[in-house]
């Protein structure tokens, strides 16, 4: 049983990480999810506080996901209609990988921001926001859920 539970732990981890990229998959939960099933093998490789400081880890680290691009927009001066402009240019991008994910926002962001008739320059300044936010956020996901396939590999060696 200890075999499955590591080759299903396995699985959620890769698929944390790349959930970490692909906003269709919520990378740090899966990752959190691979690291629960691995409590439950014999060689019991982590503690209970271990796996609930990740869990709270998780929640931060999502919850950041969704402020960061919005904070990276506002602190560059754009609108709401630039952060509308961001999530949607994220979810078209999904139809376009993988530089879908990266332009997407982008170019919604700046589309968004023409629409309120406020310029050209401060639309690219509100869509370098919404950028610089986005990279953040999956910055931040990719360390959490790449140290979570650390302590995975770690326990099995």
């Amino acid at each position: 049983m200890d075999y499955v539970l590591y080759a299903l732990s396995a699985i959620l981890i890769l698929a944390g990480i790349a959930g970490c990229i692909l906003p269709i998959l919520p990378g740090p939960l899966l990752g959190l999810a691979g690291l629960f099933l691995l409590y439950f093998t014999s060689a019991h490789p982590f503690s209970i506080t271990f796996i609930v400081i990740y869990a709270v880890l998780t929640i931060v680290v999502t919850l950041l996901d969704y402020i960061i691009p919005i904070y990276g927009t506002r602190r560059f001066h754009g609108s709401k209609y630039g952060i509308w402009g961001s999530t949607i240019g994220l979810l078209a991008g999904m139809f376009f990988p993988p530089f879908g994910f990266i332009v997407g926002p982008l170019l919604g962001a700046y589309l968004g921001e023409l629409l309120t008739g406020r310029g050209w320059k401060v639309a690219l300044k509100s869509a370098t926001g919404s950028f610089v936010g986005f990279l953040t956020g999956t910055g931040i996901k990719l360390i959490l859920t790449i140290s979570m396939g650390y302590y995975y590999i770690k326990s099995i060696i």
